[in-house]
């Protein structure tokens, strides 16, 4: 490191950090793809906090003793949770919102009064709220979703509760998908189903993947895009690369696209305004 990009760092340190400085995790394995250190530290400065969001590679073995040597950290207000740690996490919360209880998955966990945490989950509100900056009413239409995992379940609850008319789910865990289907036709407001793997996303109005799939370059393309209309919306949670390959060609069939970029931004607001809150 040379002396200006030492100096550069030190400076960049310094603003407004202090030993007084409320102090932020976000946990995941990997950890090196996610946005949030910068964006939600830029948020609630915004906001007049004096906060840092410090990134923390945790494997899914040593999540418990993470949680272990946070929880004594009286300047610790909050974790944020990314893959795979989304459905642990909320094992390790004294209470929950709503959604998140009903998923069993958590994204965002704030200190409560008594020292305890209590978890929330923003990913389907936040995917829902970008497709609806691009134009896309969810209303009436048909769904399809790639992925069941923390992010997946959270969008399928949100285009659910939006008022998809049907909802197809598609995992490489059979029985993810399963359970997500299972859970999520029991609250009646829409067709909710298994996709096959060689479903034809040309038969839905909306696609979505919510899958780790693209963030390797020879990472295949989630559902074959050749037919695609340029009236579906399509949307990906990756947010490293910026354009997918999935969003890419979806482009190139004229669809209208939600970046992961775009859907992390809408996720922050509500993370944020979520970890601001004084109330459990």
């Amino acid at each position: 490191m040379n002396a200006k990009i030492a100096t550069d760092v030190a400076v960049s340190l310094d603003q407004g950090l202090s030993g007084a400085t409320r102090v932020y995790f976000i946990v995941g394995d990997p950890i090196a793809q996610v946005r949030s250190p910068q964006g939600v530290t830029n948020a609630m400065r915004a906001a007049g906090r004096d906060a840092l969001v410090a990134p923390a590679h945790v494997a899914p073995a040593d999540l418990a003793a993470f949680f272990a040597g946070v929880t004594p950290m009286r300047n610790v207000d909050g974790v944020i949770v990314t893959v795979p740690h989304k459905f642990s996490a909320a094992g390790f919360c004294t209470s929950l919102t709503d959604e998140a209880e009903f998923l069993g998955a958590v994204n965002t966990l704030r200190r409560t009064p008594d020292g305890g945490w209590h978890g929330g989950m923003f990913d389907g509100t936040g995917q829902v709220a970008a497709l609806a900056d691009a134009g896309c009413e969810p209303k009436g239409k048909r769904a399809l979703l790639i992925g069941a995992g923390g992010a997946g379940s959270a969008i399928g609850h949100a285009l659910v509760s939006a008022g998809v008319s049907s909802l197809a789910v598609r995992d490489n865990d059979a029985a993810r998908a399963a359970s997500l289907v299972t859970r999520l036709a029991a609250l009646q407001r829409g067709a909710v189903e298994l996709a096959p793997a060689d479903v034809a996303a040309e038969s839905f109005d909306i696609v979505v993947n919510a899958s780790p799939m693209g963030m390797r370059a020879e990472d295949p393309l989630p559902v074959d895009v050749s037919r695609l209309p340029s009236s579906t919306f399509v949307g990906d949670v990756v947010t490293k690369p910026p354009l997918t390959p999935f969003i890419e060609a979806a482009r190139a069939r004229g669809c209208k696209t939600v970046t992961g970029t775009q859907m992390f931004q809408q996720v922050c607001d509500r993370m944020v305004e979520f970890l601001l809150d004084s109330e459990a």
